[in-house]
């Protein structure tokens, strides 16, 4: 065969004219002696004449995964895509699309249908926005919320036949004309739960009756339906809500993408492939590389285009280049060292345009690429330029050689769980504040720092300020003897302390002031949790405020609260205040002793015993000297704005309510304590605190104190307006049109026609917007204003607005103050304006203004005539201006007529509720928080930036820019990346200047896993979004053995493909192509953290693929389908806080309560339930789970409002993680759900074993004893074949009931479709049982060692609490004794047993590693045992924690790669001083490698263990060493035989176990 080194012209001409082809210039040459046509010449002698091959067919590994559930149409994913972006967005859609003829949109073309879809949204969407939509109908990531809806319809208690029908509280109809009587009769039914991704038809009011509509939207029964609903729901009639209802659907299932595949190489040290034939698929269409198909620098896809006519020999050509270049030889070290170098310097030296592909096809196919890269010269600049970027992001980034990030507009995205449906959440966020900037005119740099800005809460920090009257402070840290012997000096606080220790230095730093109603009984607890601190000398100064009855002449033998802090106020008085909070804390003790809330007698009775001769009647009396503070501490409670009590605040800042509760208080204060301390320490670092000021002084005379905190405010769930909109065309006068608008629309127009009062009539940045929403004809909307007005007098830093929103819709004539102000405002200056506005909003002026005499209100400097004369001449136009007020108030803020609001920046404030206040400290409170968001950093950028702004204009940007950022903010900051240079080492992609751009920054070193991924991505990205990208190489040196050893695809497509015919392509697929064929590879999927995938369709071993082995010119299909979606969850019990180890949560429906389990682990309280899109109830199990615990609280749920279920919508293909509190019920306290009870029966074990699934079903705890449970594992063909021999095996000798259970996710579809007939044939049960590795455990990336893992990190929570004991068997075991003997085997107190390694052969000894080094010294005479055979008391290995031990181990040791060698062994073994293993007999496990010829005939299992002696292959073992082995094999080759043939199976001679699928988390059920 000839090398293409041979002819270096013929190469060099090939990669010339390829280059040259690609230059945007280029055209043929048409003369003979052009080059065009010497290339051909070459081209020809070389295709004709050298290569004498016959053609070649190649072979080739597609890989794709669907969806379990059918396909759903793209236009209601489209708009599920607009839902996302606002509700209004999706009924304008579906209103659009709702006045489109249904045929035309059923009888276009899939490629036409998909541009119309786009043609639709377009009202709604930028051009930016459009592109994300077609990536985000690529990736169908809308697709599990329309499968949800259908899955909505199926909870019906019936579905009538036709394409549409609506639901009014549970009475429907397909009729359109019935709706209206259903509505009148519907006040008599129930009202129908709704759901938060529920859609609602904008403007409905919670107290009509519901109409929901399930339909498809784009048909005729949607059209039919929507023009009367939509016209019921505009007169306010209903409720509208729409469902997604698809009544006819395709058989084809929804194509996915979004996941990697990994071709890993195997090893073949050890022989593992079966040499049964496989029936393999027919010769398929051939599959071609992707993109630009170079091979040895010859770009054949540009080659076909040039020469169509050679295309055959083109192949052949190819294929022999491959066959030449895809040698996988062993490189040697000096060859490897720079392997990373030469990649990076190969992908920068590519064009700018294809370094991106080349980085791609360098990381997915390095196995192959590494020979050619060794000849790579790596430039000495690229080399210096990367290890000095590699320095900066050392210190910036966090990074070291080898490490990679991605950063989108400087926020970081994980490598490690990179998830698309993530990413896709970035980039629409993102788009939207980049599109909203943009549109305000913000370009280039000055958009990326306003982009970069921290836009972050400080809402935890606000303080109150404690220096109140009204505070009893119980201690003096820098007084009270008890804290003499402690160092007075603030230098104390710079001495190194260990973490979390507290300092005990003589100064009042920690004032922790608690707000108590005496009466409730959380006043008595925090008491005595005050009472814990005081006693054991915290350094904390503590301080009470009494809310109680403020009248002056209470008594208090009526009040019991006034009785209290009367006598109180007597103790502090006579003894001190630390004697009194003592005798408060005993009253509470007394109280508690009783059982019962704080009485009179209590007082009473506690007091005689301290002041036996004093009467009490005297103290408590209404004209006692002892009411000090009584008054003062209501009065300072209602102005500090706090929430209910009890309020504690440590420093002036607020607990939380969690924080306050019993069970996290301790832990709180001391949490607080050690956050506070930071800026004290840098404070006294710095000199800004010494030892001579008064420290309560310096805090509350910091920026965050404030007089009042009113959680309105400072709440974070509040609705921000998108002013970045273009106004609407109408007048804000013309109040119809202004109706007609989208409410974005409505408030950019608002926004560009408002006027404004403020402080002076000067022109200064103002950074605070406030519009005021009120109705100036109450009393309330006036002191609304008044207020607001008030604290603008103090502050020129905010301007007001005034949003008019009378009760009713304004009338000619009617609102007279709301005009007179209109008016003012529209003709005087803000400063007169203000002063007008400011008389006729006081009460005093009211009768004034109702009498007619609004001259006697105008101030010095009025233009009086022009005033009057608009008044009067322009009433119409004042009316519709007072309308658009009202109609934006009702329909964009959704605050009822009459209300009060405020809108600061456009975030909303309210509504307020009928008797709220918000007086001027509020107002000063809103300004500073706005301030703190994002308004004062804002408003110094744009200064900054110099625009040349027009009057207000630089005000009226500061607003929309900082309400965008506000309502766009995110927890994760941004980071700036800096580096040494990018000249040499980095690729450079520039977007569009034209439009907004992203600023993408990829670090990555292209040899490693994260490079596999990310190239793909990049590409996408590139094709999905405008943007600047910069790609930096981050390479490492000397290398010590290959970096890369798999093959890899990841699967990610930036739009819906399309076949030639214009309908729609299969979907997205990984291709391996051009594969070597000697090597021995196996399959591993790469899906989202969340997924649960199975193989369901392949012939093949995807375990052992070996492509010379498959005929040429097939296609490996591997057909793998998104099972489940991963519900996960945290559970910890509320009053201990401690995870309830062994609870039970169920999932289900109403109409079907228990579809999957799942056990609560003792690690972090995790537990994880199987689901698919739709609405699922979770229960805890009924049995002791539910005897003995209740559901408390729950977190990340969608439980509707009313509801008492706790519901969980399962509607995207993201993480979805809850979090649920539980407590204990009061009278099972002392109760235990992992204890023995229940042994006897009517325990846990009891009330659960009828649920195990698999055979008859029975509550009979003896029953269950009689079935042995054994567990294995396996993947691949030879080691499913040797699991059939190994079931065979234990079924021959064991005459109790069998029961298996597989690991279900690595059995290939055929061993799964085999083993139905094989448990009828032989009558034993079996199960499959499924468990996602946690994310927060540390993942192995070999496929091998995730097996591994599974054998033993899981055993606690895989099989349900019934099943006590279970024994593992390795699949190459052959067992030849009735194995009840080992179930029934005395474990000693062990919760498992294991059998030792065996010493008899004595020429293995060098082989045997735990005989010296680390093993010998830690198993300290201790035998090491093998993992092949092993069991487990269940109920033993729970309740000692010994799964949430492993774990804990495997999390530290897993760290190093080296360590844990053999996991499923090492772990165990490792851990066997705290969780002991009971050593069984020697003959349960014989194994020829390490056990003698005389030991065999006692055994009683055989194992095929490998032999790194011999390394003789599985199979030649197997029927050497076992005699039966053979027998066994051949008669499940028979039965596979007579199941081929279409014979059934026969009746077992006992009674058959049909499988059956239990309702586990982990087991097969259909949902």
């Amino acid at each position: 065969m000839l090398r293409l080194s041979k002819f270096p012209l013929l190469s060099s001409l090939a990669r010339s004219e390829t280059a040259r082809s690609q230059h945007p210039r280029w055209q043929p040459p048409v003369t003979k002696q052009g080059h065009h046509h010497i290339m051909l010449f070459f081209l020809v002698i070389v295709l004709s004449g050298v290569l004498h091959t016959t053609e070649a067919k190649s072979k080739s590994i597609v890989a794709t995964l669907d969806a379990k559930w059918r396909n759903t149409p793209l236009l209601l994913e489209a708009s599920e895509f607009l839902a996302q972006e606002s509700n209004d967005a999706f009924w304008g859609f579906a209103n659009k699309v709702a006045e489109v003829d249904p045929e035309q949109i059923k009888s276009q073309s899939d490629h036409s249908y998909h541009h119309y879809i786009q043609k639709l949204t377009r009202g709604f969407l930028s051009e930016a926005q459009v592109k994300v939509l077609r990536f985000t109908l690529a990736l169908r990531a809308h697709s599990p919320t329309v499968e949800m809806f259908a899955h909505l319809v199926e909870d019906l208690p019936s579905i009538p036949d036709c394409p549409a029908f609506v639901d009014v509280h549970n009475e429907m109809t397909c009729d359109p004309s019935k709706v209206k009587g259903m509505v009148d009769s519907a006040s008599g039914r129930q009202r129908p739960y709704l759901y938060k991704v529920d859609h609602q038809y904008p403007g409905a009011s919670p107290d009509v009756p519901v109409v929901i509509l399930y339909a498809e939207l784009g048909t005729q029964g949607f059209k039919d339906f929507h023009s009367v609903l939509q016209d019921m729901a505009d007169k306010g009639d209903i409720n509208y809500v729409l469902r997604h209802y698809i009544k006819v659907r395709p058989d084809r299932k929804v194509r996915l993408s979004g996941y990697g595949v990994e071709l890993a190489i195997k090893s073949t040290e050890y022989k593992a492939v079966d040499d049964s034939k496989v029936q393999g698929d027919a010769p398929g269409v051939e599959v071609e590389a992707e993109g630009e198909d170079e091979v040895e620098g010859f770009i054949f896809k540009k080659l076909r285009q040039l020469y169509p006519d050679l295309k055959e020999k083109l192949k052949t050509f190819r294929s022999y280049l491959i066959e030449s270049t895809n040698e996988m030889a062993p490189l040697k070290v000096w060859q490897i060292q720079d392997l990373s170098f030469q990649a990076a310097q190969r992908i920068v030296s590519s064009a700018p345009q294809d370094a991106l592909r080349v980085m791609r096809d360098v990381s997915q196919n390095f196995p192959t690429q590494a020979r050619s890269l060794v000849r790579t010269q790596v430039q000495d600049e690229v080399r210096k330029e990367i290890q000095d970027n590699q320095k900066v992001f050392s210190e910036t980034l966090d990074l070291s050689a080898g490490e990679s990030a991605l950063l989108i507009n400087g926020l970081l995205i994980d490598l490690d769980i990179v998830d698309p449906f993530l990413l896709l959440d970035t980039i629409k966020n993102e788009v939207k504040l980049m599109e909203g900037l943009w549109s305000l005119g913000i370009r280039e740099d000055n958009l990326k720092s306003l982009l970069y800005l921290p836009v972050d809460s400080e809402v935890d920090n606000y303080a109150i300020d404690i220096r109140d009257h009204a505070v009893h402070w119980i201690n003096d840290l820098e007084t009270d003897y008890q804290y003499k012997s402690w160092p007075s000096n603030l230098q104390e606080l710079l001495r190194p302390m260990f973490p979390g220790m507290l300092r005990h230095i003589r100064k009042n730093m920690y004032h922790m002031v608690f707000f108590l109603d005496p009466l409730s009984k959380e006043a008595g607890e925090l008491v005595k949790l005050a009472d814990l601190f005081y006693r054991n000398q915290a350094p904390v100064r503590i301080g009470l405020v009494f809310v109680v009855n403020d009248e002056k002449e209470v008594e208090g033998q009526d009040d019991v609260g006034v009785a209290l802090i009367r006598a109180y106020n007597f103790i502090q008085q006579d003894q001190g205040s630390d004697k009194a909070f003592l005798w408060l804390n005993s009253v509470y003790t007394l109280a508690r002793n009783k059982d019962s809330l704080l009485e009179l007698d209590h007082i009473k009775e506690k007091f005689r015993r301290k002041y036996p001769g004093d009467d009490i009647a005297d103290v408590i009396a209404a004209d006692t000297d002892y009411d000090d503070k009584r008054r003062a501490g209501k009065q300072y409670y209602q102005r500090t704005g706090l929430g209910p009590l009890p309020q504690v605040l440590m420093n002036g800042v607020p607990f939380t309510e969690e924080e306050i509760s019993p069970e996290n208080f301790e832990e709180s204060v001391v949490s607080k304590i050690l956050t506070i301390t930071p800026d004290m320490q840098r404070a006294v670092y710095m000199g800004e605190l010494t030892n001579s000021m008064n420290l309560m002084e310096w805090l509350m005379d910091r920026p965050n104190v404030m007089p009042r905190l009113n959680p309105r405010v400072l709440s974070t769930k509040k609705r921000t307006l998108d002013l970045t909109t273009q106004p609407g065309p109408a007048p804000l006068a013309d109040s119809a049109a202004f109706s007609r608008l989208s409410s974005n629309q409505m408030a950019a127009t608002l926004a560009n026609n408002m006027k404004y009062l403020t402080k002076k009539d000067e022109s200064v940045t103002r950074p605070v917007t406030m519009w005021v929403v009120c109705d100036m004809e109450s009393t309330e909307g006036r002191q609304l204003l008044y207020d607001a007005i008030k604290h603008m007098k103090s502050s020129n830093t905010v301007r007001i607005g005034v949003l008019h929103n009378p009760s009713s819709p304004p009338q000619d004539g009617s609102q007279t103050f709301a005009r007179a102000a209109q008016t003012a405002l529209d003709t005087q200056t803000m400063t007169l304006a203000k002063n007008f506005i400011t008389k006729l909003a006081k009460e005093e002026n009211v009768p004034l203004v109702q009498g007619g005499k609004l001259a006697e209100l105008y101030v010095n400097g009025m233009d009086t005539a022009k005033f009057e004369a608009a008044l009067k001449k322009e009433q119409k136009k004042q009316t519709g201006l007072l309308t658009s007020h009202w109609t934006f108030v009702k329909n964009t803020l959704k605050v009822k007529p009459g209300q009060r609001a405020i809108v600061a920046n456009g975030m909303i404030i309210g509504p307020l509720d009928p008797s709220e206040t918000f007086d001027p400290d509020d107002f000063g409170l809103l300004e500073k928080f706005v301030k703190s968001l994002a308004a004062d950093n804002v408003a110094q950028k744009i200064k900054d930036m110099e625009l040349k702004l027009k009057n207000d204009g630089l005000n009226d940007l500061v607003m929309k820019a900082s309400g965008l950022l506000m309502a766009n903010q995110r927890s994760d900051s941004r980071r700036e990346v800096t580096y040494s240079s990018d000249q040499h080492s980095a690729v450079k992609i520039p977007g569009d200047p034209n439009e907004a751009a992203f600023d993408i920054i990829a670090v990555v070193d292209p040899t490693t896993r994260d490079a596999q991924r990310l190239a793909p991505i990049l590409i996408v990205l590139q094709q999905v979004v405008n943007a600047n990208l910069k790609v930096f190489m981050n390479s490492r040196d000397k290398l010590s053995e290959m970096p890369l050893k798999s093959f890899y695809r990841y699967v990610l497509e930036p739009e819906v493909g399309f076949m030639v015919n214009t309908s729609f392509s299969p979907g997205p697929s990984a291709k391996f192509v051009d594969m070597p064929d000697s090597t021995l590879f196996t399959l591993n999927m790469k899906p989202p953290e969340s997924w649960l995938i199975e193989s369901v369709r392949t012939p093949y071993d995807l375990d052992n693929i070996r492509l010379e082995d498959v005929v040429p010119g097939t296609t490996i299909n591997a057909e793998y389908e998104l099972e489940y979606l991963l519900l996960e969850g945290h559970c910890y019990d509320a009053m201990s806080g401690q995870p309830p180890r062994g609870l039970q949560f169920t999932l289900g429906t109403h109409n079907t309560p228990v579809m999957v389990d799942t056990i609560v682990m003792a690690n972090l309280g995790y537990f994880q339930l199987k689901a698919n899109p739709g609405a699922w109830l979770l229960r805890m199990r009924a049995g002791r789970s539910e005897e003995i615990y209740q559901i408390t609280s729950h977190d990340g749920t969608d439980t509707p409002a009313g509801s008492e279920d706790v519901t969980v919508i399962m509607d995207s293909f993201k993480s979805k993680i809850i979090k649920i509190k539980v407590n204990k019920k009061p009278d099972k306290l002392q109760e235990d759900l992992l204890s023995d009870e229940g042994e006897s029966g009517g325990g846990i074990w009891d009330s659960i074993s009828s649920l195990t699934g698999g055979g008859k079903k029975t509550t009979d705890d003896s029953d269950e004893e009689d079935v042995i449970n054994i567990f294995s594992v396996a993947s691949g063909h030879l080691y499913e074949r040797l699991l059939r021999i190994m079931m065979l095996s234990v079924l021959k000798h064991t005459k109790t009931p069998v029961k298996f259970w597989f690991l279900k996710n690595y059995l290939s579809p055929a061993v799964k479709d085999f083993l139905p007939h094989m448990a009828k044939e032989y009558g034993f049960q079996y199960e499959l049982v499924q468990y996602k590795w946690p994310r927060w455990l540390h993942q192995q990336t070999e496929k091998q060692r995730i097996i591994w893992g599974y054998k033993i990190l899981f055993l606690d929570v895989l099989f349900p609490l019934s099943v006590k004991k279970i024994i593992f068997v390795d699949a190459d075991q052959i067992v030849r004794t009735d194995i009840k003997e080992l179930r029934d085997l005395d474990l000693g107190g062990a919760p498992y047993g294991y059998t030792p390694f065996c010493d008899s052969r004595k020429e293995m000894n060098g082989f045997r590693f735990w005989k010296s080094g680390y093993w010998a010294s830690h198993l300290g005479g201790r035998k090491y045992h093998i993992s092949a055979l092993y069991v487990v008391d269940l109920k033993k290995f729970r309740r000692i924690a010994a799964g949430d031990r492993l774990r804990g181990q495997y999390q530290g040791l897993s760290q190093d790669p080296n360590s844990l060698s053999n996991l499923d062994q090492d772990l165990p073994n490792n851990m066997i001083h705290q969780v002991a293993i009971k050593s069984l007999p020697q003959e349960w496990l014989w194994c020829e490698t390490w056990c003698d010829d005389a030991s065999k005939a006692t055994a009683k299992t055989i194992d095929l263990c490998n032999n790194p002696l011999t390394k003789e292959p599985k199979l030649e073992a197997a029927v050497r060493i076992v005699p039966e082995w053979t027998d066994y094999d051949n008669e499940i080759k028979t039965l596979q035989q007579r199941l081929s043939n279409g014979e059934t199976t026969s009746q077992p001679k006992e009674e058959t176990l049909q499988q059956q699928e239990s309702q586990r988390h982990h087991h097969d059920h259909e949902l």
